[in-house]
């Protein structure tokens, strides 16, 4: 029993020489193939059994023909496991050129589709991911699609429509300037008219590049939705009685909003503005609060008629504006862009639905503690 430590420790410092060895030539060939680094721990793990065991056959003086017998068992053990380290290493490599055969697909602009068959947990989970990243891809470049189509039909639109009111002021000083005028008063009053217009547009395009770019500073301030909903119906009333079309808001629920109240102003303004000027004379506009579990919705009901199904999904979308009948004249598509970012930026959601007569906007933000 007393041999037994010293055997041991014999054989640990064999293996240990051994180890010692492969370590470094897995170092030096480290960037080489899995079938490289597989058959050298193989024939590291071999070497360092013999290693250890051919060190305690010569301590213990065997006989020649037993340490024969012991080198040729260990031989053959190396043998075999040499073999399934190769093997192995293949079949490993194969497996991972197939994964990065198929990840070149999605590289190029293409889908990610995860090779079939059996393969490693590690290389399975880096085919999940890869999947993952693809699909992320892949709807990134759908939205950056959008936003592009988006961004060119914005400067169509507002080409044309900057393109009009000039051709009208140019054309109305260039008579005014000629003296050919008769009611040169009334010639201001357009010119004002087309002004103020022109500085809407550009004031919504401003506002639009702070959305944006994410410059769009709140100061949020304790306010009830009721409120808040009078003072949006007082500043479109106007425009309401102008086309005929009755305001409703007076039973919306006293429900307390943190929110910067000049901006959510305008979101209501926005969806108020579009609302009356697509509903027909003698048609309602009801503006409502409610509390829901998600927070506080606040929406704007027309009698527009309702908005195609596939025009829902772009209502919000920057320069949007739907077909020619629903235009409002002048309109440059910018409205319901800004009601979604203000909205955003409140960390609420602006959703539309078609009712029956019309089209329901809802405008969802979080609610106030009580």
């Amino acid at each position: 029993m007393r041999d037994l430590p010293l055997i041991a420790l014999i054989a640990f410092f064999g293996a240990a020489a051994a180890g010692l060895l492969g370590a470094v030539v897995l170092r030096l060939l480290r960037r080489r193939s899995v079938t490289v680094s597989l058959t050298v721990v193989a024939a590291v793990t071999v070497t360092a059994m013999f290693a250890g065991t051919l060190a305690v056959c010569k301590a213990m003086f065997l006989s020649p023909h037993d340490l024969t017998v012991v080198t040729m068992v260990v031989a053959m053990a190396a043998l075999v496991s040499l073999a399934t380290a190769l093997i192995l290493g293949r079949w490993v490599v194969a497996r991972s050129n197939a994964l990065t055969l198929a990840a070149r697909t999605f590289g190029d602009g293409g889908s990610f589709a995860a090779p079939t068959g059996s393969s490693t947990a590690e290389l399975d989970a880096l085919g999940r991911e890869l999947a993952a990243t693809s699909a992320k891809l892949a709807a990134s470049r759908e939205r950056e699609r959008a936003l592009e189509t988006s961004r060119r039909e914005l400067v169509a639109w507002i080409s044309h429509d900057l393109r009009t009111p000039l051709a009208g002021l140019r054309a109305m000083s260039e008579a005014l300037e000629d003296g050919v005028v008769a009611d040169p008063a009334r010639y201001h009053r357009q010119m004002r008219t087309e002004v103020d217009r022109l500085n809407s547009m550009v004031g919504d395009l401003f506002e639009l590049s702070r959305i944006h770019a994410g410059a769009l500073a709140l100061t949020p301030v304790r306010i009830s939705a009721h409120d808040l909903i009078g003072e949006a119906l007082a500043g479109a009333g106007p425009l309401a009685r102008e086309q005929g079309v009755r305001l409703v808001g007076d039973t919306a629920e006293a429900l307390p909003l943190e929110v910067d109240a000049r901006e959510m102003t305008r979101v209501l303004a926005n969806l108020l503005v579009n609302a009356i000027r697509r509903t027909p004379a003698d048609g309602t506009v009801a503006v409502g609060a409610e509390l829901r579990e998600d927070g506080v919705v606040l929406s704007v009901t027309d009698g527009c008629g309702g908005i195609p199904a596939d025009d829902l999904p772009r209502v919000f979308d920057t320069g949007w504006r739907g077909t020619e009948a629903r235009t409002p004249p002048g309109g440059a598509g910018l409205g319901l862009a800004i009601v979604r970012g203000i909205v955003e930026a409140h960390a609420g959601r602006a959703d539309v639905r078609n009712v029956k007569g019309g089209c329901r906007f809802e405008v969802t933000l979080p609610a106030a503690p009580l």
